[in-house]
């Protein structure tokens, strides 16, 4: 048996696997970013607000890449540049998917579960393991053993580590 995972996948659905990926990486990154931001908002803790403020983020991100690739393709495609701007945008769903467990424990805290520090550390956290997830996944994708794919994933997570060393400095 091979240890080369991409051997199974189509060529035609490795773009799929590619945009997939990316967005994973793209929105756990994004959503630590935006949390360790809001670590830092001077005014009064609102948990509710800052999950739809994360989530509409993920999604202007995604809609931004989506046309800026439509517009970059456009002479390519023989559809119409709006059919081809929202199509394409429309496949940028991962990065909006990737934010969610961000914007969940964010609305446990504003249902009470838990403060929204609480939730800020848990997202952190959450999306630094993501991070070592989507790492290993790429790497094994692209047919490394599971060693080589284990050190990609902990140079992910050290990003996601970066991110969490400048909220704690900042502080």
């Amino acid at each position: 048996m091979s240890d080369n995972i991409t051997e199974s996948v189509p060529p035609g659905r490795r773009q799929g696997l590619q945009r997939l990926l990316f967005g994973g990486v793209y929105g756990s990154v994004l959503a630590s970013a935006l949390v360790a931001a809001l670590a830092h908002d001077s005014g009064p803790e609102d948990p509710g607000y800052d999950a739809l403020w994360v989530l509409l983020a993920a999604v202007a991100s995604a809609a931004a890449h989506g046309y800026a690739h439509a517009i970059a393709h456009r002479t390519a495609d023989e559809s119409p540049v709006a059919i081809s701007a929202v199509r394409s945008m429309l496949t940028e769903w991962p990065l909006v998917v990737a934010v969610l467990p961000t914007t969940a424990v964010l609305l446990g805290a504003y249902a009470g579960w838990w403060t929204e520090g609480t939730a800020e550390e848990a997202a952190l956290t959450i999306n630094t393991v993501a991070l070592f997830g989507w790492g290993v996944w790429a790497a094994r994708v692209a047919g490394r053993g599971w060693v080589a794919a284990c050190r990609v994933g902990g140079v992910d997570m050290l990003l996601g580590l970066f991110i969490v060393g400048a909220n704690v400095l900042s502080k």
